[in-house]
């Protein structure tokens, strides 16, 4: 008879919950955001400068403004992760996704530490975090600013809501619940039969939100909150300003991806029998080892790309992540190369996420390092 595990101590369970090894692919992609903001301020900063002309008027301390607003949007993005993962905590084991033929990391409501109710709790409790920052800080826009620094301005000061951040604040409270889907809390309302990982889509929502949307949603907050470009008005003028941000987003939505694609390779058999059709089992174990093959050198490659098109004179800042190269074969040796299956690949899930956390490291002192040669 196999022997009972024994339980871990209260944090434990909810740290293992939370899964930690994992929660840089939300953080990581912010902090290279404002090293793409600091570049875009120095390469705009003449017309960013847009406060009134009169003596006395100050500009902001744009570098300093940054800070909380970085921080803050980490702070949501690490939220809604960890939503996300609690949610799936729960879903997955009232789905009959969890059962004792795991072969992942332990999951605290299938190993009985955690009841549903108190898993659901946990996630609504985050949800309720993100939404106030999000709510507080990142959908108002700020208006008293923008019109002090328009010297032909008039009009009432205060906030008024970001149509933008507002469509990224409440997607991303929806997909943290979507992602596994099930009774609660969108059973409620009729939708709980979606699902963005059990329809296969889960490799698309982490390349867009732990990518393209953590990485650009800083500059865009600098550039709406601080340089007062309006979304609406302006949208030409952002896209051109964000270009660059975005090309640099797609490597970051590669390696994060690739978390997803490694837990997918693993679980696909169990996951075949609960009925969730994640890319694994849709297209094979051949089509998953070859997608984080194509991501992992999509990555690297984008780098050779920068190095095209930046200037000459500290062009060799954007090779910075290559040095995470080394990592990288191992990762590939385990997953890509099928060197390893099941529950083998439990380390190549956090492998993955570290190989994301330290390409996003070198890329950020790239562009610091770039920013500081000028």
């Amino acid at each position: 008879m196999k022997e009972k595990e024994p339980k871990p101590s209260r944090f434990q369970i909810w740290k293992l919950a939370a899964r930690p090894h994992t929660l840089t692919a939300s953080v990581a992609p912010v902090f290279v955001g404002y090293a793409l903001t600091l570049r875009l301020i120095q390469r705009h900063r003449d017309e960013f400068m847009m406060c009134g002309e009169d003596e006395n008027n100050t500009c902001p301390n744009t570098t300093i403004d940054l800070i909380p607003t970085t921080i803050q949007f980490a702070a949501f993005a690490g939220l809604i992760q960890i939503s996300t993962n609690l949610h799936n905590d729960y879903a997955d084991f009232v789905k009959g996704a969890d059962t004792e033929k795991r072969v992942g990391q332990a999951r605290a409501t299938q190993k009985g530490w955690l009841t549903p109710y108190e898993t659901c709790r946990g996630c609504v409790v985050c949800l309720l975090a993100s939404l106030f920052i999000g709510m507080r800080y990142l959908i108002p826009t700020n208006k008293q600013h923008c019109l002090d620094s328009s010297a032909n301005s008039n009009g009432d000061g205060g906030s008024s809501a970001d149509p933008i951040m507002v469509f990224i604040v409440i997607s991303s409270l929806f997909n943290a619940v979507a992602y596994t889907g099930g009774p609660f809390p969108l059973g409620y309302i009729g939708l709980g039969n979606i699902s963005i990982g059990y329809y296969g889509l889960g490799d698309l929502f982490v390349f867009l939100y732990f990518g393209i949307v953590a990485t650009l949603s800083v500059p865009y907050l600098y550039l709406t909150k601080v340089a007062c470009i309006s979304p609406l008005e302006d949208t030409s003028k952002i896209l051109q300003l964000l270009l660059h941000p975005f090309l640099c987003s797609i490597p970051i939505g590669f390696l994060a991806t690739n978390i997803i694609v490694v837990n997918n390779l693993r679980d696909r058999h169990t996951d075949i029998d609960a009925g969730k059709r994640t890319m694994a089992v849709r297209m094979g174990a051949a089509f998953a080892r070859m997608e984080y093959l194509l991501f992992v050198v999509g990555s690297y490659a984008f780098c050779f790309y920068f190095w095209l098109i930046e200037n000459e004179s500290v062009r060799w800042t954007t090779l910075l992540p290559l040095l995470s190269l080394p990592m990288s074969i191992q990762q590939l040796n385990a997953v890509a190369f099928g060197k390893k299956d099941g529950q083998l690949l439990n380390e190549h899930v956090g492998g993955a996420a570290k190989l994301q956390l330290v390409y996003c490291i070198l890329m950020t002192a790239g562009f610091l390092i770039a920013n500081n040669s000028r």
